[in-house]
């Protein structure tokens, strides 16, 4: 599994400056107003606004327990709304309605086997050219916001880099394969047969460092 802190996928950071706060996480007056008249309580009124600019930051939404509580604290003392205010859901259905609300907002759409299919077709074409999971997954977020479609979550991104790179390096081997000749096959097959008396194989010399390159070696090698 690739550590999401080696990839570009968004996510909340540890450490969050009080700038950042205010620039990205600031309500706008329309929007407290936008969120006071959507919501039937003042805990889905923090829950909208939480989830609102948290999309607008990240193309997302968090879960609930991953907002860290300085967010919560900084949104619910921008709205004015009571401080025994708490994120709390009293539904799953709730939660739905409040997601589809946000994405018509930021005009996206949630469409999962279309993001998905975006995803993998971009993976599959770099991975010709790419083998690190983390950049194959930074390279897939790219599409489904150039779509308007909110991006899959990070479980599911790193699941299909890792399969889908397998994939395409199975077909390079097998193209590699194909090519070769059953003499280069036999050549290739012997580096792991034993020779000699040190127990040594074919391999051990490929894994010969060469050192460093010298005038003499360099005039050599050009000769060759």
């Amino acid at each position: 599994m690739t550590s999401i802190e080696r990839t570009a996928y968004p996510r909340f950071k540890r450490l969050i400056t009080a700038r950042e706060l205010h620039v990205f996480f600031t309500p706008s007056e329309e929007e407290r107003a936008w969120a006071g008249e959507s919501a039937d309580s003042d805990e889905h009124q923090l829950l909208l606004l939480l989830a609102l600019k948290s999309y607008q930051r990240m193309g997302c939404f968090p879960k609930a327990h991953d907002v860290p509580d300085q967010v919560m604290e900084f949104v619910r003392r921008a709205a004015e709304l009571p401080e025994d205010t708490l994120p709390v859901y009293g539904s799953e259905r709730t939660a739905k309605s409040q997601r589809s609300m946000v994405r018509q907002r930021c005009g996206m759409r949630y469409d999962g086997p279309g993001a998905r299919a975006l995803a993998e077709e971009t993976i599959r074409v770099e991975a010709a050219s790419k083998n690190n999971p983390a950049d194959l997954i930074n390279i897939a977020l790219e599409k489904p916001v150039e779509a308007g479609l909110e991006i899959p979550r990070f479980s599911t991104q790193d699941a299909m880099a890792s399969t889908v790179r397998a994939r395409v390096n199975e077909e390079i081997l097998a193209g590699i394969r194909e090519r070769m000749t059953e003499d280069e096959r036999a050549r290739l097959l012997g580096l792991v047969d034993v020779v000699g008396l040190d127990g040594r194989t074919l391999f051990n010399a490929l894994k010969h460092n060469p050192g460093r390159a010298t005038w003499s070696t360099s005039s050599a090698s050009r000769a060759t």
